[in-house]
């Protein structure tokens, strides 16, 4: 019999702030606020979308921004988190990395530097109270205005000590250029934080590239288009670039037709790290430990494969010395159980 993946320990790598949220909490926090859900959110079953084309992408947005107008006070921020915290417990997360752009919820928490210490103070409690190792990924969004990122970079380093690990770049990789934002990564690097900037979901092998070269990536969320180029999958695996793949996430937004066709093989087997996230779970309706169900069930993933893209998880986080050497020996403790 296979082992339950829900027990294997893993980190979660991948994991966006509002797309984090339950359906229930989502309902509720509409209802509390007066907010009218389109049936795409309110319905009980994740939303049909398509992000292939500009049209689907705006669509997953505005829904993406929807869900994120029901944040309106502390004590939602503080629910949230929570509850995210909750969720990757029960899927077998040691180590979470949430990633969140403070300016989005900054108008209704009084302020960019307020909405940051919000957040930050939310994924202190929950991680006390929950036992999950918590800490911050500070993103840009690539429509907005490169000078905002920079704003941001400083600010995040500023808050390296209270729980901010790393820098990234997300929404349409098709939009603008990674070389845009180099500054900002420069900043984040230089004060010591992980560039981890996404590139290769929605765009082919250059935008992962471009992450590599002009943004000092040291993790790229998805990467998953690395696949079409072999000398790229070569140079991620030579220099061990985790990519946080999320492959439910991929098939949900036409990235990819049907599960088996997300190159999880492809990418293993050249040595690419990786690390399986969920991304949007409010949108996208599954979490962390179905990722590795996934591998399982359309990949032929054995137990000894799914235990080292745990490892993996682990080895690419920013997860403290002794959190990380933990996980690795749960990893094979639960190798070492009987199926």
């Amino acid at each position: 019999m296979a082992r339950d993946v829900h027990l294997l320990p893993k980190a979660h790598l991948h994991l966006h702030f509002t797309g984090s949220m339950r359906p229930a909490t989502l309902l509720e926090l509409a209802d509390k606020y007066g907010v009218h859900l389109p049936e795409a959110l309110s319905g009980g079953e994740p939303p049909r979308l398509r992000a292939t084309d500009e049209r689907g992408w705006f669509r997953f947005q505005r829904l993406y921004d929807i869900a994120r107008s029901c944040l309106r006070e502390p004590e939602d921020i503080q629910r949230l988190v929570r509850e995210a915290a909750e969720e990757d417990v029960r899927d077998g997360s040691g180590w979470l990395e949430i990633q969140v752009d403070p300016t989005s919820y900054a108008p209704r928490l009084g302020g960019l530097i307020p909405a940051l210490e919000i957040i930050l103070d939310a994924v202190e409690t929950a991680s006390r109270d929950t036992g999950l190792g918590m800490r911050v990924l500070v993103a840009a969004n690539r429509m907005k205005h490169p000078l905002e990122a920079r704003t941001l970079a400083r600010l995040a380093v500023r808050y390296a000590d209270r729980g901010v690990i790393g820098f990234g770049l997300s929404n349409d990789e098709r939009r603008g250029f990674a070389r845009d934002f180099d500054r900002a990564f420069a900043i984040a690097r230089e004060g010591g934080l992980l560039a981890a900037p996404h590139g290769g979901e929605l765009s082919g092998p250059s935008s992962v590239r471009d992450c590599l070269d002009d943004l000092g990536a040291r993790r790229v969320g998805h990467g998953v288009r690395a696949a079409e180029d072999p000398r790229l999958l070569r140079r991620l695996a030579e220099r061990q670039i985790t990519c946080e793949v999320c492959p439910a996430s991929n098939v949900a937004l036409g990235v990819y037709e049907k599960p088996e066709d997300v190159p999880l093989r492809t990418l293993y087997e050249a040595g690419v790290p990786m690390a399986l996230g969920a991304d949007d779970p409010l949108l996208f309706g599954s979490r962390l430990a179905a990722q590795y169900e996934l591998a399982r069930e359309h990949h032929d993933f054995t137990d000894a494969e799914l235990a080292e893209l745990a490892r993996q998880s682990v080895r690419g986080s920013a997860a403290p010395e002794d959190v990380a050497a933990r996980l690795l020996a749960d990893i094979d403790a639960w190798l070492a159980a009987a199926g």
